[in-house]
């Protein structure tokens, strides 16, 4: 006999953080650091181009080190990776979607949202929201060639020239199988211009029976309880908002729990600085070192004015030397 649970008892869901895919910017180096500070419960890697082959173990490898056997022990994240995928044809990006599967990805994630004019010119990315039936295509090809057990999910934005197709392109990615959806609270043409609207994920919530990771905007743990609120999601991905406070991930789980905590301090972040710069030198050529550093920098000064400092000290160096021993000196 089939017994339903007692009305009076509330489903409670557990909130997950995502570590947004940021194409240039989230590479196994930053995955390792910031998995490393906590908070996170799952990554995705930047987007993998699937075009008119079949990809090797070689390019996963690239993307996804912590898929390879042999680099494993070579700054592991803490955390499970997805592959994301990005591309038109259905069958190939099934093709590739299975073989990641079969090298040990935890997940599969569709790129529909990235705003980029190469990428679009090319039919890949959020030019695609403007053809809602090859979403399904994509998503029900991939769902039908990865194992079940294996999540598939989709990363769309609100639309491409308008916010306006989200409501639609939900629909079908739903019905094709997808496990899960994130939203970009914005429009292509939008970009990365504030605000990111929230209340256009609400409507998404309120039509999906699959998960919603609401996406955009959330640089504070005021902003995530606005989000929250707004959006109605229970899950959350953070990108430009945890590279420029580190632990922002962990400050949302305090607060969501009651608990008191002690924020990363610039003295920490310095040593972190340092292991992530010793890091990437094992990845990035001569002329180009030091950039990944910089680059994070850049968006840690938004939170520390210490790092504006330490950027003017460092911004036109590439030596090896002169760059650790600019992390080893206090900037204030």
């Amino acid at each position: 006999m089939i017994t339903c649970p007692p009305q009076n008892i509330a489903i409670i869901k557990i909130m997950r953080i995502f570590l947004a895919p940021m194409e240039g910017v989230v590479d196994q180096h930053m995955r390792y650091m910031l998995t490393h500070v906590g908070g996170i419960d799952m990554c995705v890697t930047e987007f993998i181009r699937v075009n008119n082959h079949e990809l090797t173990d070689k390019v996963f490898y690239k993307y996804c080190p912590e898929l390879d056997p042999q680099l494993t022990a070579d700054a592991p994240t803490l955390t499970p990776t997805k592959i994301q995928l990005l591309g038109s044809d259905p069958e190939l990006l099934a093709v590739n979607a299975e073989r990641a599967a079969n090298l040990g990805a935890p997940g599969i994630d569709l790129n529909f949202g990235c705003p980029a004019k190469t990428v679009n010119k090319n039919r890949g990315g959020a030019c695609l929201l403007n053809e809602t039936q090859t979403l399904f295509d994509i998503v029900k090809a991939v769902r039908n060639a990865v194992p079940k057990h294996i999540p598939v999910s989709a990363k769309i934005r609100l639309g491409y020239e308008e916010r306006n197709s989200y409501l639609e392109n939900t629909q079908a990615i739903q019905e094709a199988g997808a496990d899960e959806l994130c939203v970009h609270a914005r429009s292509k043409t939008d970009g990365y211009k504030p605000p990111a609207y929230w209340e256009c994920i609400g409507e998404i919530n309120a039509i999906a029976n699959i998960p919603v990771i609401a996406n955009g905007d959330i640089w504070s743990v005021e902003d995530f309880i606005r989000c929250k609120a707004v959006s109605g999601s229970s899950d959350f991905m953070l990108g430009r908002g945890i590279l420029s406070q580190p632990d922002l991930a962990l400050k949302i789980k305090a607060h969501e729990s009651g608990q008191t905590y002690q924020p990363l301090q610039w003295c920490d972040m310095v040593e972190k600085l340092l292991e992530f710069f010793l890091l990437s030198c094992e990845t990035y050529p001569k002329k180009h070192m030091g950039n990944r550093l910089k680059q994070w920098l850049f968006y840690l000064s938004r939170h520390y004015t210490e790092a504006q400092t330490l950027f003017q000290v460092i911004k036109s160096s590439r030596d090896v030397e002169f760059l650790k021993n600019a992390l080893q000196v206090p900037h204030t």
